[in-house]
């Protein structure tokens, strides 16, 4: 009994001198050990997550960088004023294959209709790429047109309707050659002679009318 008792004794000597080694233990960098008792890291600290990218109306102004080249406020223009111009005349064009009173007004109305669809395709993938933010609905004046030939039947809505179409696309076209002449941006520059080809090929369909009369064109700039 007594030899028993020196047993126990010792080993409850040796396990107290094992804890005891055990607290002051620090697990060597590389080690396969995991500290439970590490304190998580503060908020704020630096992690390895990238930062969040900016949203495309969050980093609109000014000129930006892209893996495409400089993307300036005049390149981010023209993006939006094609996509506006198509959210007012394909709808309008769609309504004159139906509407307009004369045969070449319907048949230069489809190919306008269908061109714009395509360019409105090419205008949202162009502004996915350089996370530009479009307009969803035509502006005021845009809106005033699409009403005054909507109101017209007949004659007067063949040529009111070619009036706004033409005047319209005349409009765009001085942005169109300053984005191409001057954007360092190619993805912007490539869709610029997209636009413009579409849009002189727009102004010579409705000029085919035999439509455009003196009072449709606007007062030659001084």
């Amino acid at each position: 009994m007594r030899h028993s008792r020196r047993v126990l004794a010792g080993c409850g000597l040796g396990l107290l001198c094992a804890a005891t080694a055990c607290a002051g233990y620090t697990p060597t960098p590389g080690s396969d050990t995991v500290a439970v008792n590490t304190v998580p890291a503060a908020i704020g600290t630096e992690t390895t997550e990238p930062p969040a990218t900016p949203t495309g109306e969050e980093r609109d102004g000014g000129t930006r960088q892209t893996e495409w080249g400089p993307l300036s406020e005049v390149d981010r223009d023209l993006i939006r004023k094609v996509r506006l111009a198509s959210l007012w005349e394909m709808p309008m064009a769609q309504d004159a294959v139906q509407r307009a009173g004369t045969a070449r007004v319907r048949e230069i109305s489809k190919e306008i209709a269908s061109q714009h669809h395509t360019l409105d395709r090419q205008v949202r993938d162009v502004a996915a790429k350089l996370q530009i933010k479009l307009p969803v609905k035509p502006t005021t004046q845009q809106q005033a047109w699409m009403s005054d030939i909507s109101g017209r039947t007949g004659a007067a809505y063949d040529s009111t309707y070619v009036k706004w179409l033409r005047l319209a696309h005349g409009q765009i076209f001085p942005l169109i050659g300053t984005v191409r002449g001057s954007t360092q941006n190619t993805l912007v520059r490539r869709f610029s002679e997209q636009a413009n080809a579409a849009v002189l090929n727009h102004q010579r369909l409705l000029e085919s009318t035999g439509l455009t009369t003196p009072a449709s064109f606007p007062t030659p700039p001084s």
